[in-house]
Formats: structure tokens, C-alpha cells, sequence
């Protein structure tokens, strides 16, 4: 079993372990409850007596009436039930089995698809493979320094590169601030060394914290994953499946230095299905690159083209190379 198998069936027994706990906290807090309104644990054993009974019904004697009378007692029970708890002092949901996830009940699918929350898992083993994890707790919002950025004006744009990111650092904190009604999508262009992948990072960071789901990658992994799924899809493992679906399904995804890869003709058709697929169910996409918005013929389609320029918002990064900056000043980005 390699690496990633390892993962992916360690994932699934975490889902085993959670449903688990989850029964067993729920069981711990009946008997607590129980202790104190010995009624509460009559009404539950009446649940599950009449439910007993209503099965049976159904398989001796099915009837509409006998449905609806399990229903109303059911109904009534349940109200008395929550009056007794809130009377001993509980909440209304005490006694229920309180999940992780409400969405999948901590199975990590939904008929039989996986649920947002365990492709996010599968996200996160891949963050911990490439060592993004770390990455994230150093590049953030709360190391963001605009004074890496000069305030001498630009001649070629008519300003300067620090006003030029003081205006895309609030692009970016509103894209995150209104992600939840409003999914954009942003291209970052301009050359090495400016920021680009900081301000992926930062606005990843802030996106998984708010329990979103996130994606990054390279072009190279991006490309590799659609030369894997094409060409040797039968031999792909469970987690590179799973990260073929969540390009079209996850809430953000990133893909960094676009136009480094070694693309094909077929690889570019599976990056248009990805980015069109993404804009029609309004899912937002990050795109970085080093390559000018008057190169992009040169690398794509007239399709992608036209679907990036035209509906995301272009954000050009000018300035001085921040990784030599760093380099000679003790601050950190």
C-alpha cells in the first residue's frame, strides 16, 4: 500500500471513529438525563416500542391510518419530551446525536457522493503532503507588509506599487468577506517574485479557517492530474480520483503559476471543462501567472482567453522582485 492509499484509508477510519464517539457521547448524555427525569427514559422506550410496532403493523397489516396514529403519538411524545428537558435543565437537542458533520452524519458521503466535508479531508492530506499546512501559518494576512512595496510612482501605470497592492489587498479581503453570496473569480498577473502566490496563500488560509473548502495547485500538478486522468485513469489512486472530482466541485480553487506547464491539446480542453464548468455553477477560481494578459494566445485557446478576461477580475502586480527585498531586510511578508 503506498502513501497515499495509506491516507485515504486512514481518512475513512477517522469517519469510523467520529461516528463512533459521536454515538458514544450521545449514549453517555442519555444516561445522565435518564438519572435525572426517569419519565424522559419512559417517553424513549414508548419511541421505540410504538416504532417496533409500527414496523410490524406494516408487514402484517399495512394501513394509511395506523402511519398516521404512530405519527401524532410520535409528534406528542417528542413535544413532551422537550419540555422535560428544558424543565431538567438540558436543551432541546440534548439527547440527539450531535455529528461533526450535520450534512453526512460523519459517513463522509451523501448518496454514495462524497460529502464537502470528507473532500476537504482529502484536501487537507494533500496540503500535509506538499507541506502547504506550515506554509499557511506563515504566509497569511497577519504577515501581509505593504512597505515591501515602493511608494515612488510607476511611470508605465501611473502608480505606485504600494497604492497598487494597498487596492488588491482590499480586492482580495472583500472577495473573502462576501464569498459566501457572491463567488468572484481573480486572475493575479505580473512578474516573479510580487506576491502572487502570498496572496493565494493568505486568502486560502482565511477561507479554510471559515470552514470552506480549498484547493491548490500548481499548473504542473493541475497538468500532471489531467495527463494521469486521461491517459492512465485505471491506475490513478483514490486520492488523485477524488482530487479529479474536487476541481469541479470544491468552493475555491487555486491554480498557481499558470503557464509554467507543459500543456497538449488534450490537457487544454480539461483545463477549459474545469474553468467553464467552475463559472456556470458559480464556484470561484484563483489563477496566478507570470504571463501577460497579450501573451495568453500564445499558451491557450480563444476559449480560455476569452472565458479568464471575461469573467474574472484582472489584478496586475507591479513593483520590485519581494524575494530579493526580503532577502536583505530583517522584516518578514
Amino acid at each position: 500500500m503506498n502513501n497515499k492509499e495509506f491516507h485515504y484509508k486512514h481518512l475513512m477510519r477517522e469517519y469510523d471513529f467520529k461516528r463512533t464517539l459521536a454515538v458514544k457521547n450521545q449514549h453517555k448524555r442519555a444516561q445522565e438525563v435518564y438519572h435525572k427525569s426517569p419519565q424522559i427514559e419512559e417517553i424513549d422506550k414508548m419511541l421505540s416500542q410504538s416504532g417496533i410496532q409500527l414496523v410490524r403493523n406494516m408487514i402484517t397489516s399495512p394501513n394509511t391510518l395506523s402511519i398516521e396514529a404512530f405519527q401524532r403519538n410520535s409528534e406528542d411524545l417528542l413535544f413532551t419530551k422537550k419540555m422535560l428537558l428544558v424543565e431538567a435543565g438540558f436543551p432541546e437537542n440534548y439527547l440527539d446525536v450531535l455529528y461533526e458533520c450535520t450534512l453526512c452524519q460523519d459517513t463522509g458521503f451523501i448518496d454514495n457522493k462524497p460529502c464537502s466535508c470528507f473532500r476537504q479531508g482529502l484536501v487537507n492530506i494533500a496540503y500535509e503532503q506538499s507541506n502547504l499546512k506550515s506554509i499557511l501559518q506563515i504566509e497569511n494576512f497577519n504577515s501581509f507588509n505593504l512597505n515591501y512595496y515602493s511608494k515612488q510612482v510607476d511611470a508605465a501605470s501611473g502608480r505606485s506599487p504600494y497604492s497598487n497592492m494597498e487596492k488588491i489587498h482590499q480586492i482580495c479581503v472583500g472577495f473573502i468577506e462576501n464569498f459566501e453570496n457572491e463567488k468572484q473569480n481573480l486572475l493575479f498577473y505580473g512578474h516573479t517574485g510580487l506576491g502572487k502566490t502570498f496572496l493565494c496563500n493568505c486568502i486560502a488560509k482565511e477561507l479554510l479557517d471559515r470552514n470552506y473548502t480549498v484547493l491548490y495547485l500548481t499548473s504542473t500538478q493541475l497538468f500532471k492530474l489531467f495527463g494521469e486522468s486521461r491517459f492512465h485513469r485505471e491506475d490513478m489512486e483514490e486520492t488523485a480520483k477524488a482530487m479529479l472530482s474536487t476541481l469541479f466541485t470544491v468552493d475555491l480553487l487555486i491554480i498557481d503559476d499558470l503557464g509554467t506547464e507543459s500543456s497538449s491539446t488534450f490537457t487544454g480542453s480539461d483545463l477549459f471543462d474545469v474553468l467553464n464548468t467552475r463559472y456556470l455553477h458559480q464556484n470561484a477560481t484563483i489563477i496566478s501567472t507570470n504571463v501577460a494578459p497579450n501573451e495568453w494566445n500564445k499558451y491557450y485557446s480563444e476559449r480560455i482567453v476569452s472565458r479568464v478576461f471575461g469573467n474574472y477580475t484582472n489584478l496586475k502586480f507591479i513593483g520590485s522582485d519581494i524575494r530579493l527585498l526580503k532577502k536583505y531586510t530583517s522584516n518578514n511578508l
